[in-house]
Formats: C-alpha cells, structure tokens, sequence
C-alpha cells in the first residue's frame, strides 16, 4: 500500500509538471486511493426503530417505511455505517494522518461542504452492512471566504452479503481561516458651528432640541435662525427621547462598510413634535411599521479617532413582536 502512495505521488508530480501546485498539495496527494476503513461493519443491523425515529424527526410519513414490507429511507445510508464515539476497529489510520497533516500546516478548521449518494437498492431490516472507505480526492489548494485550504472527498461502498447497496461520497473543506478584517469605522457626522451643540449634547447622551426665544418654534436639525419668525435668538432643550416611527426604509443595497444590510432607517417624530433620521434597532428589520413605539438610547463606537457617540432608536419592549 505505501508502494501504490509513492507511485501516486510520482505520477501527480508528472502531471502537474509546470503546474502551479504547492508543496503541501503533493504530500497531500499522496493519500488519494488509500484506504480510509476496510472491512467496516454496522454496528446494528437495519432495524424499525431506528427507521421509526428517522422518519419522525424528518417528518417522513412515507409509507414504505413501515409495515411489514417496509424498507428503510435510502437517505439513511450513512446511518447504518457511523461507529459513534467507539469508531469502527476497521479503520486504517489513513484519514486521520491527512487531517492532521493538515492541521500541522495551519488547517486547523473544518467544515463539511456536500456529500453525495446513490443507492443500487433499498436496504431492508435485518440486513447486515459492510462496508469500505476509501480517501477519494484531495483538491488542489484554494481559497474560500472562509479561508485557504483543501476540499478532501471519502467514497464509502455499502454492501450486503458481498451486494453493492449503496455509495457515499462525503466531502469536508479543511482550511486555514481567514483573517478578518477589522470593522470598518463608522462614517462620523459632519460637525460644524450651527450643529455642534447638537453633537455636543449627544456625546453626553442628551438630545438636544433648538426653540426660537421669540416665536417657541422648535426646530430639527439645527439652523441658525428660525424658519418660522426669522429670529436669531435661541436656546435648547432636552427632548424626553420618547417617539414613534413616522417613516422608515430598509436598506439592502448597495452595501456600505461599517454596515451590514439590511437595516431599517426611520424618520422618527419625538413626542416634542420635531423628525430627525436614524436607525431603528430592537426588532427584525422586517417588524418595523409605521407607528411603531420608540426610545432614544446612545451607542458608543471605537475608532482610530477616538469614541464615536451615534443616536439609535431602540423598539420599546413588547412592540413590534407580532
């Protein structure tokens, strides 16, 4: 069997003369056609009760699954072969020195990605399975968004009294993740003399609302005089921070960094009477509705610039559930 590997990995190299393969990938290769389990036997044989609890926790009302002629559901292959937390005494070792292969090259994760079966012909209570595993494929390296590493497929071969019953090919991508990238910073707000005290305010986690000292027009955003008498004489006030969602949008499209899509932005009406824009969070973006009860409440960012104090609206508790 080591004679058929070192033939494998000569053959490979020929092959991919030229090729840009990486070292690992070759050593890697190697494994392919070795045995992974050889003369495996189910530790049970196909038997009702394990048929009767499949099918109840898929919801499989099939009736070719009971009775006296039932047979068990072909998707259920790779039930009769699994060896549980004890494994199988037919396993060759083969599968286990690929990971951890692996894993000392910086593989270290996993992720099972597809499997495929067919089925020559259904297996019935009281058939006995064997069966033989074989490592079918390594892949060449390749990155995912999950990270750099390699899709490895077993072939399993189900039989019954020497009868080909049925193949399982189960195939894992083990891989080196990815580093993530920091957040993206939130977009800080443009801050200048007609607005700063506004921001100032929500630093302190206050919101601040603009009142004309002639007319007692309220105004959002901040202006330097008002629109209503023209006076330029002002003074602010805190809002109570209670409102409702007079309008809102989702987002989905086109992403922007720092946000995640979709999101609800909302025009939100405060009890004082003035709107202002920003996000409605407490509930699936879907369950936000006009009307909907809302309370200010003050997120603090972290950025190479400092902190970063941003307005949301959070649902009030018990709304926007139904």
């Amino acid at each position: 069997m080591e004679r058929r590997a070192t033939e494998g990995v000569e053959a490979w190299a020929g092959h991919a003369a030229g090729a840009d393969l990486d070292e690992l990938g070759v050593r890697l290769k190697a494994y392919e056609g070795r045995p992974a389990a050889v003369a495996g036997m189910g530790k049970d044989p196909v038997n009702a009760p394990m048929i009767r609890h499949w099918c109840e926790a898929m919801g499989d009302t099939n009736p070719a699954y009971s009775g006296p002629d039932a047979i068990a559901p072909p998707t259920m292959l790779q039930a009769w072969t699994m060896g549980g937390l004890s494994g199988h005494a037919g396993r060759t070792g083969a599968y286990d020195e690929l990971l951890s292969l692996l894993d000392a090259s910086g593989c270290t994760a996993v992720v099972a990605t597809d499997c495929e079966q067919e089925y020559p012909r259904p297996l019935r209570p009281g058939d006995r399975v064997t069966f033989d595993s074989l490592i079918e494929s390594v892949s060449d390296r390749k990155t995912t968004k999950l990270g750099t590493g390699y899709f490895v497929t077993t072939r399993t071969d189900v039989r019954v009294d020497g009868d080909l019953v049925g193949t399982h090919r189960f195939r894992i991508l083990k891989y080196a993740p990815a580093r993530r990238k920091p957040p993206a910073p939130r977009p800080r707000p443009v801050v200048n003399r007609d607005n700063a005290g506004f921001w100032q305010g929500v630093a302190e986690h206050k919101l601040l609302i603009q009142r004309c000292t002639d007319c007692g027009t309220l105004r959002h955003p901040w202006l330097p005089g008002c629109n209503a008498c023209g006076c330029l004489d002002w003074d602010t006030f805190e809002a109570s921070g209670e409102g409702t969602v007079h309008s809102y949008v989702v987002m989905h499209h086109p992403p922007f960094p720092a946000f995640e899509p979709p999101y609800a932005v909302g025009l939100i009406e405060l009890a004082e009477g003035v709107r202002l824009v920003s996000n409605v969070i407490g509930v699936p973006y879907d369950k936000v509705r006009i009307g909907l009860p809302v309370r200010v409440v003050f997120r603090t960012y972290e950025d190479a610039e400092g902190a970063l104090v941003l307005p949301a609206f959070r649902v009030v508790e018990g709304e926007g559930e139904a």
